[in-house]
């Protein structure tokens, strides 16, 4: 079977930023309390006149720009979200609209934090079968949609924002640029992170997901290089899910990823869910901080209590 490879990314954020000192004139906190908790500095709010496949789609077309891709050329659309208000049509069809596609397959992926992940797995996975040439790969999230702002525990959190990665056939005989996905979850402590009822709204239980996320998964990680054939000290650049800098510094130590670049945006873009590995990622890429053909490991956790990680090649 011939395997896939990441051609190129790009990102979009809402130009509105809400930083620390505005929250702490919404809510009972305070930026000292926010950047000691979780690092984060400033989000991206998008407006009632942006939805999340206009975030999508800006990121999208940027990653086909780079690509150098017409949007005809993609016979597949998957969209990571959680955050989609409604069912139908769903997500990837509204980007392909968007974009003017002639006809391509469209799915929506909702595993929350692990989405793009799951999603570029998905996507190999197509490829490899030979069900698709060329895949729109985008995690794209509006958070402070289903955000309670009166929450300091989770409204300090979110942010909005979308990445995006389109992926292609390998030629014959090239080395694959998507390695295999090691993925999985704990049902049983599915209700940790939840986005449900009527309106939705997004809340968790921040220390049984820090506890989990702290001892359980550095072996996942490691796990996902060994499938890769790479041990953590041979990676180029670490993208984790950008939940926590308090998460993602010991994880990323843990792992042992001695020689690598660690993705931070979580302290200028917050929690954007499924957008925040292709988000973290392409800002990686555009600022040179991993060159073209670098290891990286994109790992995603979260909602559902689920992760999904495979080691890529940059474009």
């Amino acid at each position: 079977m011939i395997g896939s490879r990441i051609a190129a990314v790009g990102h979009y954020q809402p130009a509105r930023v809400l930083t620390n000192e505005d929250l702490a004139g919404m809510v009972d906190t305070s930026d000292e309390w926010i950047t000691s908790r979780v690092g984060i500095r400033t989000r991206h709010v998008a407006g009632p006149d942006e939805p999340v496949d206009e975030l999508a789609a800006h990121a999208a077309a940027k990653a086909l720009a780079a690509a150098g891709r017409t949007a005809a050329e993609i016979d597949l659309v998957l969209v990571a979200t959680s955050t989609a208000i409604d069912r139908s049509p769903n997500m990837a069809a509204r980007v392909a609209a968007r974009l003017g596609m002639p006809g391509p397959a469209v799915m929506d992926i909702n595993v929350v934090c692990a989405g793009f992940t799951h999603a570029l797995a998905t996507a190999d996975h197509a490829v490899r079968a030979g069900g698709a040439s060329r895949v729109l790969v985008v995690g794209a999230d509006k958070m402070t949609d289903v955000t309670d702002w009166t929450d300091r525990t989770t409204c300090v959190l979110v942010g909005d924002g979308a990445g995006a990665a389109v992926v292609e056939a390998c030629a014959p005989g090239e080395e694959a640029g998507i390695g295999p996905v090691l993925w999985g979850s704990v049902p049983e402590m599915g209700h940790a992170v939840r986005i449900e009822g009527t309106p939705p709204r997004f809340a968790q239980e921040g220390q049984s997901v820090y506890r989990w996320a702290a001892t359980q998964l550095p072996v996942v990680a490691r796990q996902a290089c060994e499938k890769a054939g790479l041990a953590p000290e041979d990676l180029a650049g670490v993208v984790l899910h950008q939940a926590n800098l308090r998460i993602i510094e010991p994880l990323a130590r843990r792992l042992g990823a001695v020689n690598a670049v660690v993705a931070r945006d979580v302290i200028e873009s917050g929690n954007t869910s499924a957008a925040s590995i292709p988000l973290a990622f392409s800002k990686l890429v555009e600022q040179g901080a991993v060159s073209c053909g670098d290891p990286v490991l994109l790992f995603g956790f979260g909602g559902n209590l689920s992760y999904a990680g495979q080691v890529v090649r940059c474009p």
